[in-house]
């Protein structure tokens, strides 16, 4: 499992295809976030954010037949267009891989310790959580499906 943040870019393409190398991997399944329209500048708290993706990618693993996943997400300076995380999903079978690589997004936005600025025309300003946000992560306190043997 690899996760890392980190400033500098990452190379999609690489990424998935580290996570294919195993034969018995059938499915990858990835979300790349991009920052749209406005500047942004993320701050997080070095360890504490790792720790906190960490358990994130733990749990989807308890979860479902994760083989393998990767969590890249940076911060600093980041502009309009720039890829600003990575989730990367391997497993046998597709539904886990989307599954899994879905609950780890929702989680993120939720649990993982990020701050975002904005730099708009106006001025400066922390972006404050979303409900939606929120209402997604709810959705997965549903009991976990169990893994199949």
């Amino acid at each position: 499992m690899k996760i890392s943040v980190q400033a500098a870019d990452f190379d999609l393409g690489l990424e998935v295809k580290n996570l294919s190398r195993e034969k018995t991997v059938g499915a990858v399944a990835s979300f790349v976030g991009v920052v749209r329209e406005v500047p942004m500048t993320l701050e997080h708290y070095p360890g504490m954010t790792e720790t906190a993706i960490r358990k994130i990618v733990d749990e989807a693993s308890g979860r479902w037949q994760v083989m393998d996943c990767t969590v890249i997400h940076r911060y600093g300076a980041l502009q309009p267009g720039d890829q600003i995380v990575l989730v990367a999903v391997a497993s046998a079978h597709r539904g886990d891989a989307f599954a899994a690589c879905e609950f780890i997004m929702d989680y993120l936005k939720t649990q993982a310790p990020f701050w975002k600025k904005e730099h708009r025309a106006e001025g400066a300003r922390w972006v404050e959580a979303r409900a939606s946000d929120d209402q997604a992560a709810e959705r997965w306190q549903a009991p976990a499906r169990k893994k199949a043997p």
